[in-house]
């Protein structure tokens, strides 16, 4: 996998040093369970989910380390997968696992590099992603990226010893493409 380049962020494939950290994050509760549920692997497994997701349309591993430009540590991962056998469609997922990067633009500027990349590289007319409702700033950073809000799944996700709702999002192809070139497509 290629690097994808933003304006303040690096998309890149996980090196072995990032794995360690990324590892630890999915072992944090504090940083995956707030909005997800929360299941830990070994670190074996978690290597091989992550050599493996290239060839795996289902796989949920990571694909990419987020990167600030003028940093080379990761502060967060993306991921894609074909979330049914038969919809053509990708869902899209992220973490900015390190507390002190959120709120500075680089998952958006992430999410939005990679559906950039899968509607130039896939044939899908669709790319989805969910969250929980209280996910605020999920739900700001997808909306954000002119997802359209499709509807919401009750009691969908387990965390947090009860069920959640979950928010389902999605942004056509035609929809991004107004987008970039700056027209609305509402």
């Amino acid at each position: 996998m290629d690097a994808l380049e933003g304006r303040s962020v690096r998309l890149r494939p996980l090196t072995a040093a990032d794995r360690e950290s990324v590892f630890a994050w999915y072992n944090d509760p504090e940083i995956v369970a707030p909005y997800d549920r929360f299941a830990t692997d070994t670190f074996d497994e978690f290597v091989r989910a992550v050599e493996g997701a290239p060839n795996d349309p289902t796989s949920l591993a990571p694909r990419f380390g987020i990167a600030p430009r003028d940093a080379g540590e990761v502060v967060g991962v993306v991921g894609h997968y074909r979330p049914h056998p038969v919809l053509e469609t990708i869902d899209v997922w992220y973490v900015i696992g390190r507390p002190e990067a959120r709120g500075h633009g680089f998952g958006r500027e992430a999410v939005g590099l990679l559906v950039d990349h899968l509607f130039r590289t896939e044939t899908v007319e669709r790319v989805g992603a969910t969250c929980d409702v209280e996910n605020v700033p999920s739900v700001r950073l997808l909306e954000g990226l002119g997802f359209r809000r499709e509807g919401t799944m009750r009691s969908a996700l387990y965390h947090h010893a009860g069920w959640h709702d979950i928010h389902l999002y999605g942004l056509t192809r035609a929809e991004a493409t107004a987008r970039a070139s700056g027209r609305s497509s509402a």
